[in-house]
């Protein structure tokens, strides 16, 4: 009983990180496509896309929106990030050397944005109960 709260926990935890990250990109699309237009937007689209990609793949390497026991081994976690790592460095290759950004300052403004929600999205939704 109390490993499917905590699995429901982390589940919505994900959900409201995901939300929070997709936010983040469609406003900064919406801006980039108001003060430089369609090109700027795309540079925006690129940065959320180096940033959530990855993540995705993180979340299904761990297993956490899976239903059942899910293995908590250090060595999973470890594989997952350095999975993770492997293919944010892949991907801003990808960027940089097929598709370079037409705005720089969009592309990373968007990438760090969506990095930064993992540390301000569980600020914004802690609980205020006492246990």
């Amino acid at each position: 009983m109390k490993q499917r709260v905590e699995t429901q926990r982390r589940k919505a935890h994900v959900i409201r990180l995901t939300a929070t990250q997709l936010v983040i990109a469609l406003t900064g699309m919406l801006a980039a496509l108001w003060a430089e237009g369609l090109s700027g937007a795309v540079s925006v689209l690129l940065g959320a896309l180096v940033a959530l990609l990855p993540q995705a793949f993180f979340i299904q390497r761990l297993g956490i929106l899976r239903n059942g026991r899910r293995a908590s081994k250090a060595v999973n976690l470890f594989r997952a990030e350095a999975g993770k790592f492997g293919l944010t460095v892949a991907l801003f290759t990808a960027v940089f050397v097929a598709v370079p950004p037409s705005n720089p300052a969009f592309f990373f403004s968007t990438y760090v944005a969506i990095i930064l929600a993992h540390w301000l999205t569980p600020l914004m939704s802690r609980h205020r109960t006492i246990d």
